[in-house]
């Protein structure tokens, strides 16, 4: 299924590793403009390496082909900015954690048609232990930074009459409890919600606005937290198809969701998680 994604200008945060790495990649291969947000510049260091060599049209359930590009990315501190060319994909390593630094590095970052909020931390710790510090840094990279960058892409859509996709990347925990997972699931559970008042707010200026919500994703976030096989099997017994998810089936959603083929979909969540939320 082509999904006409060419021609497009895209931001996608958290593009260091698992999901937004290989959304950047997806969207590359697809003939977009990738604007990649990260907040670890060896990350982004790579991945400019790596680039895309296919120019071929992206289709569902197609990966990408990688090959060199030899491009060092940009850097944006709280008091600079300084952007390097780069064929296909713009790298920005900024932390979004910071209000100020977040809006300097991004405040002056163009136009974009389609945004992947991706960009996410999983403190676990038990509810009576639950520190300040993990509860601020959850809440701020999880939810305020999905506020803050949408409302940056979504204002320059407004600006210049365009429509746009905003895909923001929720989770099943979202709506379910999980041992461990109170900070978590419940930036969770305010992202869906910023999902339905973002679509509600800005589906008059045709820019729509969506979540997917994951199983748990074979990442390198998701191997630290579930690489237990007694707490892996907990979860693979809740979930029918039996499996945890792989990367390429979220990022296949989130292109779908960004393309036009979905274009009477907004204020969804949509769950890639075998099944897990119906048990």
């Amino acid at each position: 299924m082509e999904l006409g994604l060419a021609g497009r200008r895209a931001l996608v945060t958290g593009a260091g590793k698992g999901i937004g790495r290989s959304t950047v990649q997806a969207l590359h291969s697809a003939g977009a403009q990738v604007v990649a947000v990260s907040r670890t510049r060896a990350d982004l260091d790579s991945l400019v390496r790596e680039g895309t060599r296919s120019q071929t049209p992206f289709f569902v359930g197609q990966r990408p082909t990688c090959a060199p590009l030899g491009v060092e990315p940009l850097v944006a501190l709280p008091s600079t900015l300084e952007y390097t060319q780069c064929p296909g994909v713009e790298p920005v390593c900024v932390d979004l954690g910071n209000w100020e630094a977040t809006e300097q590095a991004l405040g002056s970052v163009g136009p974009v048609d389609l945004l992947v909020n991706n960009a996410a931390v999983a403190l676990l710790q038990p509810f009576l232990e639950v520190t300040k510090e993990a509860c601020d840094a959850s809440f701020d990279v999880n939810l305020r930074a999905v506020l803050q960058v949408s409302q940056i892409v979504a204002r320059g859509m407004v600006a210049r009459g365009a429509p746009g996709s905003i895909v923001n990347v929720s989770s099943q925990a979202s709506q379910r409890a999980l041992t461990h997972h109170s900070v978590y699931c419940t930036t969770k559970s305010a992202v869906d919600m910023l999902t339905k008042v973002m679509a509600l707010e800005l589906g008059p200026y045709k820019i729509r606005v969506n979540a997917v919500n994951p199983t748990v994703v074979m990442t390198p976030m998701g191997q630290a937290n579930w690489s237990d096989p007694q707490k892996a099997k907990t979860m693979l017994d809740r979930i029918p198809l039996g499996r945890f998810a792989e990367v390429d089936n979220v990022v296949d959603t989130i292109l779908f969701l960004l393309s036009d083929r979905s274009s009477m979909t907004t204020g969804s969540t949509v769950p890639v998680d075998g099944g897990f939320l119906v048990t």
